[in-house]
């Protein structure tokens, strides 16, 4: 099976646009690009003055294929795993025809993009009495019955926090294999016991993996994504992609943060939010007033409440942003709370224990 038949069939042969960058780097003196010959007010280093080394800037690729453990050609940088999801639907699904298959309560952007392509959306909804995980034999009905092109997994699913089974998604993309694409989303993959499926993608033609430096690696204003999937549809991906999508300050930002000193730093801040997390979870069951706090392998935990949006005005007048996510299906009276600093996170529950005591 060839990936790549679950591609617009006009855009297997689109040859993508070739910039300046492309065609010749290195040299002192640039006259290709027709850029300004002198650095900007605003940037008198002129550290902004010239377009970006490439479409794909090569040391942040290979520290992120190193960081993944995959090849560089199976690697996509773009920006946000938000663009990964774009990409994805613009190439597979022909509008009015196609459809995306989805499992809500999850992330809305699966949606929202197949909505712009003029792609159906299909869903196949998490059950909360089943700890809101995955039906991969109803999502494999419904695939294998409808138009669909991209099956989307979110492990841990937001704005839940659950992990699906590592087998049971390789299974289905067996099961799949010819008929649809399917996607799993790692986002906060950092932040789970579960191993990534990234390897995984790499050797496995019908499965693709979105990651992001935005949660675990602090770079969400970066807008930093990447997808692992086969190489030909990477190859493919990349000519749909803008010609420089990534901003230098990104690039060099990225790098940062990949190097072992700051990858060890990560670590650290990771096992120390996942300390913060259980603590956080088991201060919430304690509250009155709290119905369910759902077990969450990810940066967050979404809690059920009597008065949701009573704690929630709370919080807020009090400084205190948090989701409501009740407009989610199966999450009616569920606020979800992010996992801050351990000052923070004690500000959030005096907030809540005062309340308590007032009420």
């Amino acid at each position: 099976m060839n990936v790549l038949d679950l591609v617009r069939p006009e855009l297997r042969e689109l040859r993508g646009y070739s910039s300046a960058r492309m065609e010749a780097s290195g040299g002192r003196v640039l006259l290709n690009a027709n850029e300004s010959p002198w650095p900007g007010v605003a940037d008198p280093e002129g550290a902004l003055q010239r377009y970006p080394d490439g479409q794909q800037p090569q040391p942040l690729v290979q520290r992120l294929a190193s960081l993944y453990g995959v090849p560089a050609a199976n690697l996509l940088v773009a920006r946000g795993s938000d663009e990964c999801i774009d990409l994805l639907t613009r190439a597979t699904c022909r509008a009015g025809l196609d459809a995306v298959l989805v499992s809500p309560p999850t992330f809305a952007m699966y949606a929202v993009c197949a909505g712009i392509q003029g792609a159906a959306v299909l869903s196949v909804a998490l059950d909360p009495a089943r700890g809101f995980v995955p039906d991969f034999e109803r999502l494999r009905e419904v695939a294998l019955a409808g138009p669909v092109k991209l099956v989307y997994v979110c492990t841990p699913n937001n704005p839940t926090g659950g992990i699906a089974s590592i087998d049971a998604v390789l299974a289905l993309a067996h099961e799949l294999a010819g008929r649809a694409l399917v996607v799993v989303d790692e986002a906060y993959a950092e932040f789970a016991a579960a191993p990534s499926l990234a390897p995984q993608a790499a050797r496995n033609g019908n499965l693709a993996v979105l990651r992001t430096l935005s949660k675990a690696h602090a770079l969400a204003g970066a807008r930093i994504g990447a997808l692992v999937a086969d190489a030909g549809l990477i190859a493919l991906l990349r000519r749909l992609l803008a010609p420089y999508p990534i901003a230098a300050p990104s690039a060099r930002a990225a790098i940062a943060a990949l190097a072992p000193d700051a990858l060890a730093a990560t670590r650290l801040r990771v096992a120390a939010l996942k300390a913060e997390r259980a603590r956080m979870a088991q201060a919430f069951a304690r509250l009155p007033g709290v119905r369910e706090v759902y077990p969450s392998e990810a940066n967050f935990v979404t809690v059920r409440l009597d008065a949701a949006a009573a704690t929630y005005a709370a919080l807020l007048a009090a400084g205190i942003v948090i989701r409501d996510v009740g407009g989610y299906p199966g999450l009616e009276g569920c606020l979800r709370f992010s996992i801050g600093t351990p000052g923070e996170n004690d500000a959030l529950l005096g907030v809540l224990a005062r309340r308590e005591r007032v009420a």
